[in-house]
């Protein structure tokens, strides 16, 4: 659908941004004050409005309960250094939504309403956009099925709603991961390269076990023959490797990352080759042992640059090189940050200005 009509916005009376220390954010420990909320009924999305966030009516019925047709985005919103606020590559979002949307039979949203949507939740809670460096407004819009029955359907009815949260950085220090090889985050034909809300459920566990080992997260690995790395707990996994930049390639099983996308594109700029291919584990530990691994990191709209200290790999802890402020990974994170804020000219036509 497209949309002309204004958005209706109910401000609460309650607000509590005065309780929030922003000076020690955290991630999702706070959600600002108000939520965009939209129905599906009768084959088309209703447009919608600003309401107070709160609890939502529904039954325990809800078909996205049972079945899990449920998915979402992750993305932020900055203070420009001129005041104003930008919303960062909100149509690649738009897009992978509706991949997502399509892959789980959920009605699409058009890429109009879904800025319309985010535009008028931010502007309504924009003094809980903060500014430090690091920190943002972390946006996330959620569809599910809210169809009350039992019985196993596509549903007819959904909701789409639109969250905010003043964030920090997501991880504060160096990460130790695990190469997982005994269990499966997702396979090639299934929903992997979906944000749908499963294959977060279905990590859990697995990642629960390598934190009991003292690690922070797993390297996911392909769910055929646990050879070939695929991601890095709930982000794209990249490595410095013979001087080149080298990601998993794209496939089914493998989410298609904003920031992996942002950090491909800049690669060249920062001088660096970049090589999208099949990472083995054997190519690691090779790296590792001839000193041509230089660094690993996590990339996702969360985290942006997650420094990886440590990959247990078969029984033993390999450890990276201290990361430096002339790695190609805190260049990057540097570069994505100037960019995001207007230091430096938006030539990608990323930022998305409201």
């Amino acid at each position: 659908m497209t949309t002309t009509a204004p958005i209706r916005v109910t401000r609460t009376a309650h607000s509590q941004l005065s309780q929030i220390d922003f000076a020690n954010l955290g991630f999702g420990n706070y959600i600002s004050d108000h939520m965009f909320v939209a129905d599906y009924k009768n084959g088309a999305w209703e447009t919608g409005e600003v309401v107070p966030f709160g609890p939502l009516p529904m039954t325990p019925a809800i078909l996205s309960l049972h079945y899990g047709q449920a998915v979402f985005e992750g993305m932020k919103a900055f203070r420009m250094n001129n005041g104003s606020i930008n919303i960062f590559r909100p149509q690649r979002h738009s897009q992978r939504l509706n991949q997502s949307l399509a892959r789980m039979c959920m009605p699409p949203i058009d890429e109009e309403f879904f800025i319309e949507a985010l535009k008028a939740v931010i502007r309504t809670d924009e003094k809980w956009i903060p500014s430090s460096e690091g920190s943002a407004l972390y946006i996330r819009p959620v569809v599910f099925a809210s169809e009350s029955r039992l019985g196993v359907k596509i549903s007819d009815e959904y909701k789409f709603v639109v969250l905010t949260s003043p964030v920090g950085p997501y991880f504060t220090k160096p990460v130790r991961v695990k190469v997982e090889e005994t269990y499966v985050r997702a396979a090639e034909g299934g929903t992997g390269f979906a944000k749908c809300a499963g294959n977060y459920g279905g990590a859990f566990y697995p990642t629960q076990l390598a934190r009991q080992q003292g690690f922070d997260q797993v390297l996911w690995t392909d769910a055929k023959e646990h050879k070939y790395i695929d991601e890095s707990g709930a982000m794209n996994v990249m490595f410095v490797l013979n001087g080149k930049l080298v990601t998993p390639k794209l496939t089914s099983s493998l989410l298609d990352g904003v920031t992996r996308d942002s950090i491909l594109t800049l690669s060249e700029s920062l001088g660096i080759q970049k090589e999208e291919r099949k990472v083995s584990i054997a190519e690691l530990e090779e790296g590792f042992k001839n000193g041509t691994l230089t660094e690993a990191f996590g990339v996702g709209t969360a985290a942006v640059v997650s420094t990886i200290a440590v990959i247990h790999i078969h029984g033993t802890d390999y450890a990276l090189p201290a990361d430096q402020a002339a790695s190609f990974q805190q260049r990057v994170k540097q570069k994505l940050h100037h960019l995001r804020v207007g230091n430096e000219a938006d030539t990608h036509g990323w930022n998305y200005i409201i």
